[in-house]
């Protein structure tokens, strides 16, 4: 089980982070991660798998004005 945003998720280990927000509806472009307690730069989302244990925090960016 892995932890996003304080809520535990299944079924999800195994993916890549950037699996995981395209299949959750995230835009990606708009997004922010945290992975395990440090920022995860964009460029690392494809090769970060998630694990049973992981902690994720995802942080979405509204534009407005």
């Amino acid at each position: 089980m892995v932890k996003v945003n304080g809520e535990a998720v299944e079924n999800i280990a195994g993916k890549n982070v950037y699996e995981y927000l395209s299949e959750s509806g995230y835009e990606i472009s708009r997004v922010a991660v945290e992975f395990n307690g440090e920022i995860l730069p964009k460029a690392r989302y494809e090769s970060t798998l998630l694990c049973d244990g992981d902690c994720v925090e995802i942080v979405s960016f509204v534009g407005g004005g």
